[in-house]
């Protein structure tokens, strides 16, 4: 099992930022991937980043560089650096997880950023 925490979601005005972690704990490959997806109200859960352990990051088309993540490998934590805001990501960021060569992930509870115009 892993657990996933997240913190540091809030309320933004547009155009500024805000930083998203996620600390990972428990069954823990060395290589893995750590990642952000994301749920506004009324649609589909979506990919926001990814980034494997190695380093690899695969980010959503839609961001235009706007967000940036990256890991601290030895704390098991994935950063989100999300810079200026729109009302549109609003949204419910969930970290997620995977080890590599498993079918199982795993998710975070979730952290609500609202991004007011």
């Amino acid at each position: 099992q892993v657990q996933l925490v997240e913190s540091g979601g809030g309320k933004v005005q547009a155009g500024e930022s805000l930083r998203l972690s996620c600390v990972a704990s428990g069954r823990i490959y060395s290589q893995n991937t750590l990642g952000w997806y994301r749920q506004a109200p009324g649609k589909q859960r979506e990919l926001v980043a990814l980034i494997s352990n190695w380093g690899g990051t695969r980010y959503a088309d839609s961001l235009n560089g706007r967000f940036t993540i990256s890991r601290d490998i030895n704390k098991n934590t994935v950063y989100l650096q999300m810079n200026r805001l729109k009302p549109e990501d609003t949204a419910v960021y969930y970290c997620w997880f995977q080890n590599y060569g498993s079918s199982g992930d795993y998710w975070g509870q979730g952290t609500q950023v609202i991004v007011a115009s």
